[in-house]
């Protein structure tokens, strides 16, 4: 290749992995798989290798990838936190042991460890007892989710015994089961909250959430696999491990030491399959030299240690028939299509259904009805088709035309421009958009109904009960009652919480009311700005430009709402009905200047509180929220199990801290 084009293919290369960096580590929300990701980074590795002096310092080549937030405190590893030299293949498996013998020429061992799929972390604990816990972070600075990580109960908060050292770090996985990351997932779709990818994206996100409570209702799981410090009671890195399970960490029973790299592979093929039948999700093996001495001598590169690596298994796949392509349509009419497959088991699992994503998606695979095409299974909640065998394609297969009309209700399909989704623009119509509607309104952030979910709401709708969100406010217990899910206390309880919901506050109503690409923060802010429902109504685009974080796009979807007749009139009737549609003034006003001029943090749990209730007080008396403890930070409000460093930092930089008690007093 000539310079010019490595250049070029670089610098692609570099803006892709840097973009997919921030997918995975900040967003938790991969767009490709691992494999796909690594065959990029080799890629850029090699090309960088023959072009040093193209090598860009922004390179994912040249650092780890981060998971770094500006939600909490960030903190130095004491030992650096590195990634691992990772592979698919024996080959390059042999060669590692190869490269490892010209430094170790005798008493070689390995220890082999499931690679499990979740959030690394480095505990750190001092005289038996948990002080900090660190997220991989950018292998030298993490985030400190102490609170957090004391809510997982198979962490221990004291060792047992004595023998420990007065201090070490235990690093470890922390993981969601998959029974957990189900049932977590069936009430987000109750509650209408987008549900998680997998469940390594479910304990990313839950491990940064910055209420400890609601990280302790996830139930989150953690496999330790490596101490680190000084006056360990092994040189061996296999020993020491079995010794931390006895203080009461969570080792797994897989860890195995061979004393061969074909002992090793051994290891790799049994568990290729048997690993489906863990409860939680693992995508390889980890491979690392036994003898801490030998660690120490094989060393490091600037990104990851000489001394281990890890053997990732392809995603698993499988071939099987395209019997048809069926089309759902969503909340906001947007057409997703679905193929319907020859079940086929794949990861332990029959499949007989896989995503297709868009018509884009498609045409490149050139998919027909009829072909043999590779689905696979990559920790996605549906599997994916990634290819297709033309070699099987049958004669009389023809070329896949995406519908033009809508399935549901015939309406002529819409494209935006600049998006990959076609959609259906009869949202007033549209019986899967009008059904999407009402499940999203009476949601947990909306209006929070209890008592209707998604199939009792199907069955109002067919029964022609309701055709709209506002028509909820019609309905009567005899209604209710006449419907087989229904029963005394249920009705009564379905028609009370319909009837509490016209309290809830004009930012959330706005919200549950639907408009596209109106969220809960763009509601708020649109709430606060306009104060009524009638004043969004009439505003211009020009007016509603002029709200925080609201753009072009959102502003057309507000006007092209409300120009429909059937949602102005669907406003009116809920205005009937006696929904909040302005803003309480006391929500946004000043309650006192008490805290003018401060920056405030506040960390922990609280009894007399919620969190977010406490940061509106914070604002109400002129102060300003802070996320994390800092040279300008003026007060730091400590709740119980506040996270240490917190505390810590807010001593050393001389904040004043007040208990919960203290801070109320202040403010009366």
């Amino acid at each position: 290749m000539e310079p010019e084009n490595a250049k070029q293919r670089i610098q692609q290369l570099v803006d892709e992995l840097n973009r997919h960096n921030h997918l995975y580590y900040v967003l938790s929300s991969p767009a490709i798989s691992d494999f796909e990701y690594d065959k990029l980074l080799k890629e850029l590795e090699q090309l960088e290798q023959q072009f040093p002096s193209l090598v860009d310092p922004y390179s994912p080549t040249q650092r780890v990838g981060s998971d770094l937030t500006g939600e909490f405190v960030q903190v130095k590893h004491k030992y650096q936190m590195l990634s691992l030299a990772n592979t698919y293949s024996p080959e390059e498996l042999t060669d590692f042991d190869a490269r490892v013998r010209k430094v170790i020429d005798s008493g070689l061992e390995y220890v082999c460890e499931l690679k499990y799929d979740g959030v690394a972390i480095g505990i750190t604990y001092r005289n038996g007892v948990l002080a900090q816990a660190v997220t991989r972070g950018d292998g030298t600075v993490g985030d400190d989710v102490t609170a957090n990580v004391r809510t997982i109960k198979s962490i221990p908060i004291k060792l047992h015994g004595d023998d420990f050292p007065a201090e070490f770090e235990i690093r470890g996985e922390i993981v969601m089961p998959r029974n957990v990351f189900d049932s977590i997932n069936k009430q987000r779709e109750v509650d209408g909250d987008a549900p998680f990818a997998n469940p390594r994206n479910a304990a990313s996100g839950t491990l940064k959430l910055l209420d400890p409570t609601v990280v302790a209702s996830r139930k989150l799981d953690c496999y330790l696999y490596y101490v680190l410090g000084e006056n360990l009671p092994y040189e061996s890195h296999y020993q020491n491990l079995f010794k931390a399970r006895e203080w009461g960490f969570k080792v797994p029973d897989t860890i195995h030491l061979a004393t061969s790299i074909n002992k090793v592979l051994d290891f790799i093929n049994d568990w290729e399959t048997k690993r489906h039948s863990l409860l939680f999700d693992t995508d390889g093996v980890v491979v690392k030299v036994n003898s801490l001495k030998q660690q120490k001598a094989l060393g490091f590169t600037a990104k990851t240690p000489r001394w281990a690596i890890a053997y990732k298994y392809k995603a698993e796949q499988a071939a099987t028939e395209l019997l048809s392509i069926d089309f759902q349509v969503g909340r906001t009419g947007a057409i997703t299509p679905v193929a319907n497959l020859m079940p086929v088991q794949l990861a332990g699992t029959t499949v007989k259904r896989a995503s297709l994503h868009n018509a884009d998606q498609i045409a490149l695979l050139d998919i027909r009805v009829g072909d043999m095409v590779l689905v696979e299974k990559g920790g996605e909640i549906i599997p994916k088709i990634v290819g297709v065998d033309t070699s099987k394609r049958p004669q009389e297969a023809i070329p896949f035309e995406f519908i033009t009309v809508c399935p549901e209700c015939g309406a002529a399909l819409v494209r935006p421009e600049g998006e990959a989704k076609h959609y259906c623009p009869n949202d007033t119509g549209c019986p899967p958009q009008i059904k999407g509607r009402i499940e999203h309104f009476i949601s947990r952030k909306a209006l929070n109904i209890d008592g209707l979910g998604e199939e009792t709401v199907e069955l109002l709708y067919s029964k022609g009960l309701i055709h709209d969100v506002a028509d909820l406010y019609t309905l009567s217990k005899e209604q209710l009652l006449e419907l087989d899910r229904f029963a005394q206390k249920s009705a009564d309880n379905a028609i009370a919480s319909i009837k509490k919901s016209l309290e809830i506050p004009f930012p959330r109503v706005l919200f549950g009311i639907g408009i596209r690409y109106v969220g809960e923060t763009t509601a708020k802010k649109l709430a606060q700005h306009f104060e009524s429902l009638e004043a969004i109504m009439n505003a211009t685009t020009d007016d509603l430009l002029a709200v925080d974080e609201v753009g072009e796009r959102i502003a057309a979807s507000i006007k092209e709402f409300f120009s429909i007749p059937k949602n102005r009139d669907i406003v009116s009737r809920l205005r009937e009905f006696g929904l909040q549609l302005q803003v309480d003034k006391s929500q946004f006003e000043a309650l006192s200047t008490k805290l003018d001029g401060m920056n405030v943090v506040i960390s922990g749990s609280f009894s007399s509180i919620s969190r977010e209730e406490l940061k509106e007080l914070i604002a109400k008396h002129g102060g300003n929220n802070q996320s994390a403890v800092s040279g300008n930070t003026t007060m730091l409000v400590a709740g119980d199990k506040i996270g240490p460093a917190k505390l810590d930092k807010a001593r050393k930089l001389g904040v004043r801290i007040v208990s919960e008690e203290e801070f109320f007093k202040l403010i009366q």
